[in-house]
Parts: C-alpha cells; sequence; structure tokens
C-alpha cells in the first residue's frame, strides 16, 4: 500500500526509477526480517523510506568512482536521514492534490465533480453524464461553465489549507466514487469491469484515509472499495464474461481484502461514535457491502438488515438507484411475497429514464413471479439500452431464457 509513495519519493531522491524500486525491495525485505521481533513501527512507509536511503548512501559509497554529485547528495541526505519522510498535513499525491483543487469552493457541487472527473479522473462527458444520470450536453455546459467560473475568479492552483479540507472533502469524496463505480461496472466497452480506475480509485482512498484518519465517511468509502474490490477474482469467466452475485464462487473472493473492508468500517464506526453524529451515506453502504461480503453463502445473505441499511440510506441521501436496490433486496428478503412487493415498488419509481437498470430489474422481478414473456421483453429493452457490451450479453442472453422457458 505505500509502495507507490515510496517509490517515488526515492526516485526523486536517486533519480532512477529501477534503483528506486530495487531500493524500495531491499527495505522491504529488512523489515520482513526486523519487524516480526521489534513490532511494526507506526509509521511503516517512513521507517520503510529512511532505510532506503540509508541503503542509497551505503551503495554509493562502496562504489569505487564516486563523483561529486553523489556525494554531495549523499552527505546531504546522511544529515536529513531522521526527517520524515513526508508531512502527514501535506498532500503529496499528486492526484489527489489536483482533486482538492479542482473542488474549489467557488464552483458549485455538480461543477467540482463534473470538472474534477473530466481533469482528473479521465472519465469522457458521456460517462459522467450516466454517473449523474443526466444528458451529455448539460454536464458538457457544467464543465464548461466550471472552467470558466475558476478563470473569472483567478483562483490560484495551490493546494489548500488544511482548515479548508472539510468544506471539499465532500466533492473529494464524490469524485473517487464515481471513479471508482465507473470502474466496477463500466459503462460501455468491452469490458465489465475496468479494474484500472478501481485500482486508482482504492488508491486515492488509502492515501485519503492517512491524511484525515478522523473523517468517518472516508473511512465508510474505503471500506466500501475494499468489500466491492474483494470480489474481483470472481465476478468474471475467464474470457471476461459476467458471473452475476448469486453465482459467484465465494472462495475465489480475496479474505484479506474483506478484513482491511470491515477494519475500515469499524474506524468508520469509531469516528463516528467520538462525534456523536449519525452514519453518513458511504458508511452505510459499506456496511450494506459487508452483509454480502461476509455471508457464507447468497441464500445466507441477511436481507432484512439490508433492507434495513436501505431504509436509512434512503433517509440521508434518497436517490431513484438506492430505491431500485432497495426494491431488489425487498423481492430477496421474502421469497414468497417479496418479489410482488418488490415490483410494485419498481413500478413507481421515477427518474430512470434511459437506464437500463430500470427495465433489467423489472425483468428479474417480473421471471419471479412468473411473468416470462414481459420478463423477455424488459430483459430485451434493457439490453438496448445498455452501452456495455458484456451487460448487453448478459441481458440478451436472459431475454432467450425467459422465451424459451
Amino acid at each position: 500500500m505505500e509502495a507507490a509513495k515510496i517509490v517515488a519519493t526515492l526516485t526523486r531522491v536517486v533519480g532512477d526509477i529501477g534503483l528506486a524500486e530495487d531500493l524500495a525491495q531491499e527495505a522491504l525485505v529488512d523489515a520482513l526480517t526486523q519487524w516480526p521481533d521489534t513490532g511494526v513501527p507506526r509509521n511503516a512507509g517512513a521507517w520503510l523510506t529512511t532505510v532506503a536511503k540509508r541503503k542509497a548512501i551505503d551503495n554509493w559509497r562502496r562504489q569505487d568512482n564516486l563523483d561529486a554529485k553523489y556525494a554531495t547528495l549523499a552527505r546531504g541526505l546522511e544529515a536529513r536521514i531522521d526527517e520524515p519522510a513526508w508531512d502527514p498535513d501535506r498532500i503529496d499525491d499528486d492526484v489527489l492534490r489536483l482533486i482538492f483543487i479542482s473542488s474549489h469552493p467557488v464552483l458549485s457541487r455538480e461543477g467540482q465533480i463534473a470538472l474534477t472527473l473530466r481533469v482528473v479522473g479521465g472519465l469522457t462527458t458521456d460517462e459522467i453524464a450516466r454517473a449523474f444520470l443526466s444528458s451529455a450536453p448539460t454536464i458538457a455546459a457544467r464543465i464548461t461553465r466550471a472552467k470558466k467560473t475558476l478563470a473569472a475568479a483567478d483562483v490560484p492552483f495551490e493546494v489548500p489549507d488544511r482548515s479548508e479540507y472539510p468544506q471539499r472533502l465532500s466533492a473529494v469524496l464524490s469524485v473517487i466514487y464515481l471513479i471508482y463505480n465507473e470502474g466496477y461496472s463500466a459503462s460501455f466497452g468491452q469490458r465489465w469491469i475496468r479494474d484500472e480506475l478501481c485500482t486508482e480509485a482504492l488508491r486515492l482512498g488509502r492515501v485519503l484515509a492517512a491524511l484525515v484518519p478522523d473523517e468517518p465517511e472516508v473511512h465508510g468509502l474505503l471500506s466500501l472499495m475494499e468489500f466491492q474490490s474483494s470480489r474481483f477474482g470472481a465476478r468474471t469467466e475467464a474470457d471476461g464474461t459476467p458471473i452475476l452475485l448469486q453465482e459467484q464462487n465465494r472462495t475465489k473472493w480475496d479474505r484479506a481484502q474483506i478484513g482491511r473492508g470491515v477494519a475500515a468500517l469499524e474506524r468508520a464506526a469509531h469516528a463516528v461514535e467520538k462525534r456523536g453524529t449519525g452514519w453518513g451515506p458511504y458508511a452505510l453502504q459499506a456496511a450494506l457491502a459487508e452483509c454480502h461480503a461476509t455471508a457464507p453463502t447468497a441464500a445466507e445473505t441477511d436481507w432484512n438488515r439490508v433492507v434495513s441499511l436501505y431504509d436509512g440510506l434512503l433517509q440521508i441521501a434518497p436517490s431513484p438507484i438506492v430505491e431500485l436496490n432497495r426494491a431488489v433486496a425487498v423481492a430477496m428478503a421474502d421469497p414468497s411475497e417479496g418479489p410482488r412487493l418488490a415490483l410494485e415498488i419498481v413500478d413507481g419509481l421515477t427518474g430512470l429514464d434511459g437506464s437500463y437498470l430500470l427495465p433489467s430489474v423489472r425483468g428479474e422481478l417480473l421471471a419471479r413471479v412468473g411473468r416470462n414473456d414481459e420478463a423477455a421483453a424488459e430483459f430485451a429493452r434493457a439490453a438496448d439500452l445498455t452501452d456495455n457490451e458484456r451487460e448487453r450479453d448478459v441481458l440478451r442472453n436472459k431475454a432467450i431464457r425467459m422465451q424459451t422457458g
């Protein structure tokens, strides 16, 4: 988890990324030898960086032909060897720094998120529009307006003071969350999962959790991403074909990552208790993900708890997507009456026009109550609405199964 930051620090020092990686690995070998006896230091990253710097100095001293630059640099490093590798009150991650800068309060929250997703996350206007359940022209105008607002206000592109973190944190979390979601369930293309987006979002979440360790929602989002990422090994076949949650081989789930998710959720709960506040939307979503991650089988999932958690989420972050997911949980909680009740909920939803999710869920519920022809039509409609080829194949296959009985 510390590797990227350590290698970046060492590269800046030694000027050679290959050497920096070698030094970091040598320091890790020392850690594996010493830590079982001495315990893991409080700032493990700083320990590893310091050891790696010392190894750099030793290597330079062993060379027969030291040039003046290396000798001077080595003396300077030795003089500062006890300095911390980084200031915990400063944003040292370039990507996270840019997210904070783009989340300037002069912009509306929607403008902050849209601009940052475009500039930092690298998402297209269409991808951002899908995330906002909006149209591409609306999002394009929002991004253009945000850029003009920043220019007109002559906003300096500098890292904000730590006192400004709280007022920007909500937008920063939203950006990381939306980047992760686009990776977890790609809105277009031939891949169901864009793991590079998930990996970057998870990395940013871990850096942010270290930067603001007392913020419960930061730990909540990190926990959510850890839980969701733990299933990646079971979410697709070797050829990329999606495997739905109920059919996944849970022995392939990453138990270490689930453990990190549980630990992050516990930190979120502790922070909430310390502040005396209620749970936020990311922590509640993490608790939902924990219900799935810790259930031995799909049948043993505590669906009543899932419904209750969605009820809480609707209170603080109402949205048609949350209502749709709650309807699925209602159907699962009561195999006899649940599907009929869930169908009534889904039929009353608004705000999901143009999204494949509504007909997809409706198709599942219609199949559960034996209305196969209607279910087939809904699956076919959902397939026509999605731009992800893998998702389209799954939905079309469901439609065919409904038609053939």
